[in-house]
C-alpha cells in the first residue's frame, strides 16, 4: 500500500500523554517535516518541537522513527507522543494529513501488520478482543494466543490433516510400494483424536464466551421474593425499586459489578408468574430471554411461603436450563418461619440467605462457580469465525469416517481437504501443495 495512515492511538479525553501514530512510505519524510529535523534515529526517543504547516508551535513532544520492516506493520512508523487531551494531539492529525497523511480507517493498522506478514489471523483477532477483555484470565490468555498459541494450534491440527491426507495419496498412487501396514486403523485412530481436541476447544470456548464478553447472571424468581433487595445489596446502593407490591419490577435491570476477576453482568428480572397486565406480561418474556443469554442464574425462593404454581414455574425454569447453564438456588427470607417445602430443590444444592450480609454469600458462591467456568488450557476461540471455522472442520472429520472405512479413499481425501481448509482458515488459506511435501517427506519411495 502506497498511502500513508494517520491516527490517534489512545482514547478521547483528558490524560497525561496522547498518541498520534503514523505508518507508511510517507511517515519519515511527514515527521521531519513536523520536526524540522533533518534527521532522526531508528528506535530512539527525540525530544522535539512540533510545528504546523503554518510554522506554529503545536507541542514539544516524543518522537520515535521505526523504520521497516521493524515495526508493528512492517511499514516505516512514526509515533509522536504529545501531552494528552484531544486538541494537542487533533491540531497534530490534522497537519500531518497536510502533509500527505490519510486519516486510518478503524483496524487499519493491525490490517497492515496482516499483510505484512508481522501477525496472522488469530493474533490480529487477539490484539482487537484484548482490548474488550472483562476479566484478568481473558486478557491472559488473549495475550498468549497474540504470542502465537491459538496459531500453534492450528498449525499442528493442519499438519496432523496434510499428513492423513499424504498417507491416503499415497495408498492411491503408489499401492505397490512397500507402504505401512494397517494404515486405514491408524487413519481412524487419528481421526478420533483430532475430532476430540476439537471438540473440547469448542466445548471450551462456548463455556468460557463470558471471558471476553463478561459473564452474565440473571437474578429469577416469583414477585415480591427479594430479587430486587438482593441486586442493591450486591451494587451497595438502590438500583431496583424495592416494594412489597408484587410486580414491581416490571421489566429486566441490567448492571455491572466486579466479582473476583471478572466483571459480570447482573440483571434482576421481572417476577415470573402468570399475569393478564400486557406490559407485566411482556416483562416476564423478558425474563425468560435473560435467563437464554445468561451464564449463570440465581433462582430465588422464599422460605416463608408454601410451595406454590410460581415456585413450580421457576423450578421447571431451571430444570429446563440446567443442563447448558450454572444454577443457584437461594433461599430467601430464612429468618421468618419456614414454610417452603425444599425437597424439589434438593438437587442444586440450596443456600440459605441470612437476613444480613446475604450478599456477601452469594458473591462468594458466583465467584467459585466463575473460577470454575473460567478454568481450563490457554486457547480460546475469541471470535464468530474462529467458532465456525473449527466446528467446519469438525463436521468434516466426521464426515471423513464412512468413506475410510469403506475403503473410498477418494473421497476421504476430499472430506479432509474440506477440513484443513476450514481449520487453516483461522489463521490463513492452506497451500494445497504442502501435501506433496508431506508425502514424499514421510516416505522414501525412491522415485
Amino acid at each position: 500500500m502506497s498511502d500513508t495512515i494517520a491516527a490517534v492511538a489512545t482514547a478521547s479525553g483528558i490524560g497525561s500523554v496522547a498518541i498520534v501514530r503514523l505508518s507508511g512510505k510517507k511517515a519519515l519524510s511527514i515527521a521531519k517535516g513536523v520536526t524540522k529535523r533533518d534527521s532522526l534515529t531508528p528506535r530512539h526517543a527525540h525530544l522535539c518541537n512540533l510545528y504546523d504547516t503554518n510554522d506554529e508551535l503545536i507541542d514539544e513532544a516524543i518522537v520515535i522513527w521505526f523504520k521497516a520492516p521493524h515495526s508493528f506493520t512492517t511499514e516505516d512508523v512514526v509515533e509522536f507522543q504529545c501531552h494528552g487531551g484531544s486538541i494537542v494531539a487533533e491540531r497534530i492529525l490534522k497537519t500531518v494529513m497536510e502533509r500527505g497523511a490519510r486519516p486510518a480507517e478503524p483496524g487499519e493498522f493491525t490490517k497492515r501488520a496482516f499483510i505484512g506478514g508481522r501477525i496472522d489471523l488469530t493474533e490480529a483477532e487477539a490484539i482487537a478482543k484484548l482490548i474488550e477483555a472483562k476479566s484478568e484470565d481473558a486478557a491472559r490468555i488473549l495475550v498468549r494466543q497474540m504470542k502465537g498459541s491459538l496459531k500453534n494450534f492450528v498449525e499442528r491440527m493442519r499438519d496432523r490433516l496434510l499428513r492423513a491426507i499424504a498417507f491416503a495419496e499415497v495408498t492411491i498412487d503408489y499401492a505397490e510400494e512397500d507402504l505401512p501396514e494397517d494404515l486405514t486403523v491408524e487413519l481412524a485412530l487419528q481421526l478420533e483424536e483430532m475430532e476430540r481436541e476439537i471438540s473440547k476447544l469448542l466445548e471450551s470456548s462456548e463455556r468460557r464466551r463470558g471471558l471476553i464478553e463478561g459473564f452474565g447472571v440473571a437474578i429469577v424468581g416469583k414477585p415480591n421474593v427479594g430479587k430486587s433487595s438482593l441486586l442493591n445489596e450486591m451494587l451497595a446502593y438502590d438500583r431496583a425499586i424495592v416494594s412489597e407490591i408484587a410486580g414491581t419490577t416490571r421489566d429486566t435491570i441490567e448492571e455491572q459489578i466486579r466479582i473476583g476477576t471478572h466483571l459480570v453482568r447482573i440483571v434482576d428480572t421481572a417476577g415470573i408468574r402468570e399475569s393478564a397486565d400486557t406490559i407485566e406480561k411482556i416483562g416476564i418474556e423478558r425474563s425468560i430471554e435473560a435467563i437464554e443469554r445468561s451464564d449463570i442464574v440465581i433462582a430465588m425462593f422464599d422460605a416463608s411461603r408454601p410451595w406454590d404454581e410460581e415456585d413450580e414455574k421457576i423450578f421447571e425454569l431451571i430444570r429446563t436450563y440446567a443442563p447448558g447453564k450454572e444454577i443457584v438456588v437461594a433461599i430467601n427470607k430464612t429468618d421468618l418461619p419456614q414454610k417452603l417445602d425444599c425437597g424439589k430443590l434438593e438437587k442444586f444444592h440450596p443456600i440459605f440467605l441470612p437476613k444480613t450480609g446475604k450478599e456477601e454469600k452469594i458473591v462468594r458462591e458466583l465467584e467459585k462457580r466463575l473460577t470454575r467456568m473460567a478454568g481450563g488450557d490457554d486457547l480460546l476461540l475469541v471470535s464468530t469465525r474462529q467458532v465456525e471455522a473449527v466446528r467446519r472442520a469438525k463436521e468434516a472429520i466426521a464426515e471423513a469416517k464412512d468413506p475410510l472405512e469403506r475403503g473410498e479413499l477418494e473421497i476421504f481425501s476430499f472430506y479432509l481437504g474440506e477440513a484443513v481448509t476450514a481449520i487453516g482458515s483461522i489463521s490463513k488459506p492452506v497451500n494445497f501443495n504442502e501435501i506433496m511435501d508431506k508425502m514424499f517427506g514421510e516416505f522414501c519411495l525412491g522415485k
